[in-house]
């Protein structure tokens, strides 16, 4: 009996495969690294808290009696309890901090999506372009990013929010178009074996234009390294948000997130310790979420590297 199960379990991938084609549903990368991920537990568990974290963010907000910056007159500096209905307590000013906590995930999320994609996108354009062109056109492009890497990250946001006001969007702008340096790397890398493909030079001898071929060969062959890499890049940057906001260069009041909360926390930590507890654990859930989900991606598409 126990040589019976192995044998199925030895012909299962093949059993798989077989069923799949009969269903009219050819294997792909896709499939697979989606079979793997899934089959990632850390992974899946690190997802399910993520969406945790995300729908309380969105709906948390209309759930609760309070908002994040009108004060409860009667309940200053109150410790978190059940009976007052400020779960997490509040604020040094009478503030929810259930409800700032929500919302300054909310909006730290947000930073991190935008600026995300607004590094996904320039970073493909601009490694693909490099990579595929080559020469010396690749040689001054990728110079340009090594000196942009020259210049210290965290001093060049701080300046341009010093010059251009510290306006959440210009945070957005200044993260994402800072972030996309590494991913252009990585997409002129992997552009520069991909060129070298059959299926690149079938286009190329067919007469199909250089945009045409990034556009429809490249770019669609690059999906595993910048999905891999952009969720690496997520936590990354809620982490240099928090950093901006706990210099006090972030989010402003009457905005706040979850950095702003980390630094009004931490200046009462001796006294009022959940003001800090609490946005710092939502964080740290966060992140770890992120980097587990990145990890799990990373195994997911290239197992090789396990």
């Amino acid at each position: 009996m126990t040589l019976y199960v192995d044998k199925r379990e030895a012909l299962e991938p093949f059993v798989n495969h077989e069923t799949d084609a009969l269903q009219g549903k050819p294997r792909s990368l896709m499939r697979d690294a989606m079979r793997r991920f899934r089959s990632n537990k850390a992974a899946m568990l690190s997802l399910a808290v993520l969406l945790l974290i995300v729908l309380a963010a969105v709906i948390g907000p209309w759930l609760i009696p309070f908002d994040y910056e009108t004060p409860d007159w009667a309940a200053f500096r109150a410790p978190p309890s059940f009976e007052t209905g400020h779960y997490f307590g509040t604020d040094q000013n009478g503030r929810d901090l259930l409800a700032r906590t929500l919302y300054g995930t909310r909006v730290s999320l947000l930073v991190a999506l935008i600026a995300t994609s607004v590094s996904v996108v320039v970073g493909i354009l601009y490694g693909a372009t490099a990579g595929f062109l080559g020469g010396r056109i690749d040689a001054a492009m990728m110079r340009f990013v090594d000196v942009m890497y020259a210049l210290p990250y965290i001093l060049f946001v701080i300046l341009l929010m010093v010059i251009f006001g510290r306006n959440v969007y210009l945070l957005f702008a200044a993260i994402g178009l800072l972030e996309w340096l590494t991913m252009a790397r990585i997409v002129r890398g992997q552009t520069l074996s991909l060129k070298e493909r059959e299926f690149v030079e079938a286009a190329r001898a067919s007469g199909v234009s250089s945009f045409a071929i990034i556009r429809r060969h490249i770019v669609p062959n690059l999906v595993g390294p910048v999905v891999i890499f952009a969720t690496l890049t997520i936590p990354e940057i809620i982490a240099t948000e928090s950093f901006l906001s706990y210099l006090g260069f972030g989010v402003q009041e009457p905005l706040t997130s979850l950095g702003t909360l980390i630094s009004e926390g931490a200046d009462t930590l001796e006294i009022m310790p959940w003001l800090l507890l609490f946005p710092g654990g939502v964080l740290v859930s966060l992140l770890l979420s992120l980097a587990f989900i990145g990890d799990g991606l990373r195994d997911a598409f290239d197992p090789k590297d396990r």
